[in-house]
């Protein structure tokens, strides 16, 4: 380690990592060093279902344009790489059984097409329906973009079998599936330590500014950096990371789990999709298990309707039984600890929550399987955008707030941070993402009314 780098980057998770590569592999910048104290991709980037979509709603196209952009850049990786990173184009199958909610259904699907995620197509067991083209369960190329809504439930049950009768419809986002988010961040780390980017394992404890400017940064062990340029790329440290700058970093953190379970009644068929149960609904509970959950005030609550989002996957190749299920059914804010805190209660909930879409996990009810548990922090702004910019420090910025799309967005984001420092042209949606968009009014007018949390 020397004493004087170009640029120092606070956070060696996904974004970190990603803004590394691009500056160093792609922009040719040379003395750049990551800095954390953990191991690279061990906070929160090994945390999640790694799964990435271009299938997002507004306000505007900055979200849709985001992940096109940091898709292709995947893509790029994938072939350079003879796809290490196992990048697959299953899809996100978001599935119904409420009539009632059809018409809602079609307009949120119609926003996203209409915001550049690629052309709807719709299928009613007509004449003129278009061709449907199954996704293989392994490769990207040469498929589909956009998605598939089928309002026919004889055809939903043609294509997934394995479903609930009870599904009346179904959306298929086409440009979507999942990778390895540990081979993809290495894959970058090594290309970018390649071109001279520099790891330390510290933890920063101070950043020095002088005349409005970054001038040096304090490591835990007790070295100094000079440098011109900080990222704050800490995860759901950045605010804390914002505090040392000065900088009030407009974020929460909430805890998320994720649960995995051998499957070896195939309830989750190896070829599935995502698949996202969008219907709030009340657990199967038998009567007795119902009168002894009602004595209790602090498991009453399981007796009552929970939210819609329920949504799994199976992990691994064609030999695995892995599947993975997540349920944010009960949102926790926190100030993030490590390690975060789990709840032994939430593999059963999230088994029986995906029983009303998968009836075959009831067969599990009486004999669970041996749950994998972790998790980890969204954080997140209010709109649930990201923060990825120019802070007010001069020579200092910042990447994150990418809530619980960090992979997908990573490779995006990290690029955009690049053409931030290096001074390169801006894409269209880099306003969209920039911290100084709160100091707009009308921005701010925009808030009061935000018509979502971000998310489909």
């Amino acid at each position: 380690m020397k004493s004087s780098y170009n640029i120092v980057v606070c956070g060696a998770g996904i974004a970190g990592i990603a803004t590394a590569y691009h500056l160093a592999v792609r922009h040719g910048v040379k003395d750049i060093i990551l800095v954390d104290a953990r191991p690279p991709l061990s906070l929160t980037s090994d945390k999640s279902t790694e799964c990435y979509r271009n299938w997002w709603p507004g306000p505007g196209n900055a979200m849709v344009g985001l992940m096109n952009r940091s898709i292709d850049i995947m893509e790029q990786l994938a072939e350079e790489s003879g796809n290490i990173f196992h990048l697959n184009r299953r899809g996100y199958l978001y599935l119904t059984a409420d009539p009632e909610v059809i018409p809602a259904f079609e307009r949120a699907a119609q926003e996203p097409a209409e915001l550049g995620a690629g052309p709807l197509r719709v299928y009613r067991s007509q004449a003129d329906d278009p061709q449907y083209i199954p996704s293989p369960t392994e490769g990207y190329q040469d498929l589909p973009t956009g998605a598939d809504l089928f309002l026919d439930p004889a055809l939903i049950r043609k294509y997934f079998p394995y479903l609930s009768e009870n599904v009346v419809a179904a959306l298929h986002a086409r440009r979507a599936g999942w990778f390895s988010a540990q081979q993809l961040g290495m894959y970058m780390l090594d290309q970018a330590r390649a071109h001279g980017v520099e790891l330390v394992q510290a933890r920063v404890t101070g950043v020095d500014i002088s005349q409005g400017r970054v001038q040096s940064i304090r490591l835990s062990d007790g070295s100094t950096l000079s440098t011109p340029c900080f990222v704050n790329a800490a995860g759901p440290f950045i605010k804390e990371v914002g505090e040392v700058l000065g900088v009030d970093i407009p974020v929460f953190t909430e805890l998320h789990l994720k649960v995995a379970f051998r499957d070896p009644l195939g309830v989750v068929p190896r070829e599935a999709p995502l698949l996202i149960w969008t219907d709030a609904q009340t657990l199967p509970w038998s009567e007795d298990e119902r009168e002894f959950l009602a004595e209790e005030d602090d498991t009453r609550w399981l007796l009552e309707q929970m939210p819609a989002g329920a949504h799994t996957r199976p992990e691994g190749g064609a030999d695995s039984d892995i599947m993975l299920l997540l349920w944010e059914y009960h949102t926790q804010v926190m100030k993030p600890v490590v390690p975060p805190p789990l709840n032994e209660m939430y593999p059963e909930i999230a088994l029986r929550g995906m029983a009303a879409l998968l009836p075959r996990f009831s067969e599990y009810f009486e004999r669970m399987p041996q749950p994998m548990l972790d998790g980890g922090y969204y954080t997140k702004t209010q709109e649930n955008r990201p923060l990825v910019g120019p802070l007010p420090v001069e020579g200092a910025y910042l990447i994150g707030a990418l809530s619980g799309y960090g992979l997908m967005s990573a490779c995006g984001a990290g690029e955009l941070l690049a053409a931030h420092i290096t001074g390169s042209e801006l894409p269209p949606y880099a306003p969209a993402f920039a911290l100084e968009r709160y100091q707009d009014p009308e921005y701010q007018r925009l808030l009061e009314d935000w018509p979502s949390d971000g998310q489909l």
